[in-house]
């Protein structure tokens, strides 16, 4: 890792674990592990993993190898090093840019100091590094950031990743100021100071254990719970406004009376008209022929 004339021998290494339960493919008749064979079109046969080497498909008659010492000497100044090109405000960021993170650990003693430096710098800037890096063929934007006094590389998107959401937003509505009173006393209500917590686990890994472990000992498969149908909102205040009751209830507290909320003055001037107009149409004679 490159920074200025400064460099940090570095390891990487997942910053994270998966948890998740995976599957494998089965002969249902007898139970046999279904497997996945390489097998050359040529020859017709399954190569041995040594034997195997990857290419780029130049046209369908024509492949041109590339071996694992063309990829070690790419002429590209990101190849074997991370390289530091700005530090910018963490919030300038947008997060849909910010994907999986790497830990980076000091290479050895001479490392140490250097990788401290640069921990130490980091925190007390508020600031976050963005850097360049080649990894899985390809060049890549990376962030840099301190957590628990290590460095954390998390892999970014480029700009041109990203999907413009224009095309996907839905017409054009009005909303009152009332409801957006409403939605942030909603937002008020479900705030946390962290993400800890029974709501923050994950219940689907804990659901698929419980279906194997019904089914290796052959026991009754547990029931699942009811769905909640969503209901169509007709009041949006008052589904605002129950919502906020109902999170009060969830973290026990007290919920108090419900609030009261009367019709947008819009919709109160317009059933004055109406009212008005069909007094007026009551009250007028009809016309002699």
């Amino acid at each position: 890792m490159s920074f200025g004339l400064v460099t940090v021998p570095i390891n990487v290494q997942s910053a994270t674990e998966d948890h998740s339960i995976h599957f494998r493919q089965y002969h249902v008749a007898d139970g046999g592990r279904v497997r996945y064979r390489k097998v050359c079109e040529l020859e017709d046969r399954e190569v041995p993993q040594e034997e195997i080497g990857k290419g780029y498909e130049l046209s369908k008659t024509q492949v041109i190898p590339i071996t694992d010492e063309d990829l070690s000497n790419l002429p590209l100044p990101t190849a074997k090093a991370i390289e530091i090109d700005a530090f910018v405000p963490l919030e300038s960021i947008d997060p849909i840019r910010i994907a999986e993170g790497y830990y980076l650990q000091p290479a050895g003693q001479v490392a140490a100091k250097p990788y401290k430096l640069r921990v130490q710098a980091l925190s007390r800037s508020s600031k976050v590094a963005v850097a360049k890096y080649a990894w899985s063929g390809r060049e890549r934007l990376g962030l840099l950031r301190v957590r628990d006094e290590a460095l954390v590389l998390h892999a970014m998107r480029w700009e041109d990743e990203i999907r413009d959401p224009a095309e996907l937003l839905p017409p054009p509505v009005d909303v009152s100021e009332e409801e957006i009173e409403g939605a942030l006393a909603l937002m008020d209500t479900m705030t946390v100071d962290e993400l800890v917590g029974e709501e923050f686990q994950d219940r689907y890994t804990e659901a698929m254990a419980q279906i194997i472990e019904a089914k290796r000992e052959e026991k009754p498969l547990p029931e699942p719970p009811e769905p909640e149908q969503p209901a169509q909102v007709l009041d949006l205040m008052a589904a605002l406004n129950a919502s906020v009751q109902q999170a009060k209830h969830s973290r026990g507290e007290p919920a108090g009376e419900a609030q009261v909320h009367e019709l947008p003055k819009a919709k109160k001037k317009a059933a004055a008209k109406k009212q008005t107009a069909r007094k007026k149409t009551t009250g007028r004679r009809p016309r002699s022929a």
